[in-house]
């Protein structure tokens, strides 16, 4: 990790430096935040700890300004609250109250840089990927990633650069869909000082950021085409040509990039370079959906409870085997992420000695094809209010069934919210959420009616 360290510290800069070198940090001093700026604009840096004396506000001012992403935490005597009360309104992440203390240092060292990259995996379909992806590793071809979102793109580009001959040196993501078209081309090639509007310094970009590593192109199917042509200069010759520079720059970097989009279809609608996709596409990892890969949901619903149990401090509660079997039942159109997100909110709302079923909260109401048992027990409920006709829900999703049954329901009740909630036994929270977004889907919602309805809403 490299640090970066502006100001004295109150004269303590050199334990600081020396806490920080023993936790396995890199470390370079600026006396004041102009010449932090330049060391950030040359070299970059993961993490910034600035004496509370200097211009904080100036500071994350011009990282903003400059679109230099880096936390930053300032430093200060414990016994100055109102300084540390200032450098937090400021934008700093955390206050170090000074002398510093080895442990609090590596703590802040730790949250700052620790990811977990860890693949957690059982199914045999991810193990077949991860073996390719082990087995490419090694060598210096270009790799395209491609898979739904939330399948873990990033996550496999960073397996093969810690497998790779290049893992000692730097991994730096791009997200291309991110940054809007016209400010890519700095970030990705630099700009000299006067380049452009903004352009107070020269700045070196992400490809010299890389150099000796590996550099990430996170969904390169959103890059403008124009780009994309300098894009393929740059892996032909191994040279970079900064904004408003006149000599081309050398830089050694291995490229993956990542893409959710079928990219043989980008090419035939003219969005993609098929001369690029090629140099890129020298081998192609594909990631399996999770629904394709059914042995790893429960794992990683595991993996998952436990990351979000022991960040919240929560007791430890397993999985019940209801709960499991909605899980496994659910078609994860966000795949991974959907399901981290979904663990996450099971974790806060579970009360019990398990987390039950009561606690899963599943989206969109896809459940493959078996509907989730809370949707199948709201349905029995209604059709036995409605006189039980089932017949006509051959052939419709279970997002267009349960959407036809809340509505049918609330006709049923002549628009009263709270009578169909408890009917559908829901929320009237989690009922008038569904029909804001059927009434944004440009869907014909019953007009709430019954008595107090129309002044609760």
């Amino acid at each position: 990790m490299r640090l970066l360290i502006i100001g004295t510290l109150d004269g303590q800069i050199g334990a600081a430096s020396q806490i920080a070198m023993a936790r396995g940090a890199k470390v370079r001093q600026a006396e004041d935040v102009p010449a932090g700026l330049e060391v950030l604009r040359t070299q970059g840096a993961d993490l910034v700890m600035i004496d509370v004396k200097r211009d904080i506000k100036g500071l994350i001012d011009s990282l903003e300004a400059e679109r230099i992403v880096v936390p930053v935490v300032a430093c200060g005597i414990a016994s100055d609250a109102s300084a540390a009360v200032r450098a937090i309104k400021a934008g700093a992440k955390e206050y170090i109250p000074l002398p510093p203390d080895a442990e609090l240092i590596a703590a802040v060292i730790a949250a700052v840089t620790q990811e977990s990259h860890n693949i957690v995996f059982k199914d045999p379909r991810m193990a077949q990927t991860l073996k390719l992806a082990g087995q490419v590793a090694n060598s210096d071809a270009s790799i395209l990633i491609t898979g739904e979102s939330g399948t873990g793109k990033e996550l496999i580009a960073r397996f093969i650069h810690n497998k790779s001959r290049r893992s000692d040196k730097r991994f730096v993501a791009v997200n291309c869909a991110a940054i809007p078209e016209n400010l890519l081309e700095s970030e990705l090639f630099g700009h000299e000082k006067g380049a452009f509007t903004g352009a107070v310094a020269r700045r070196i970009g992400k490809f010299e950021e890389a150099n000796g590593g590996t550099l990430l192109l996170d969904e390169i199917s959103e890059m403008d085409i124009r780009l994309q042509s300098k894009l393929l200069r740059v892996l032909q010759e191994k040279e970079i040509d900064r904004v408003g520079g006149t000599q081309p720059v050398k830089v050694d970097v291995r490229i993956l990039a990542t893409s959710n989009r079928q990219m043989e279809d980008e090419i035939r609608k003219g969005t993609f370079r098929e001369d690029l996709y090629y140099r890129l596409n020298v081998v192609t990892l594909a990631l399996p959906a999770l629904r394709e890969r059914p042995l790893d949901i429960a794992i990683l619903a595991d993996h998952f409870a436990k990351r979000y149990t022991e960040a919240n401090g929560l007791p430890g509660r397993p999985i019940s085997a209801e709960a499991r079997q909605m899980l496994t039942r659910h078609v994860w159109r966000g795949n991974v992420r959907e399901l981290e997100n979904c663990m996450h909110r099971a974790v806060l709302l579970a009360s019990g000695a398990e987390i039950g079923p009561e606690a899963i909260m599943l989206s969109g109401g896809q459940v493959g094809t078996n509907p989730d048992p809370v949707v199948a027990q709201a349905a029995n409920a209604a059709a036995s209010v409605m006189g039980g006709a089932r017949g006509n829900l051959v052939g419709k999703t279970v997002a267009e069934v349960e959407r036809d049954l809340i509505i049918d329901t609330l006709s049923h009740c002549l628009g009263n919210r709270t009578h169909a909630a408890t009917i559908l036994g829901i929320s009237i929270r989690t009922l008038r959420n569904k029909l804001k977004q059927y009434g944004d889907e440009g869907i014909d919602v019953p007009p709430a009616g019954g008595e107090g309805e129309r002044a609760a809403l």
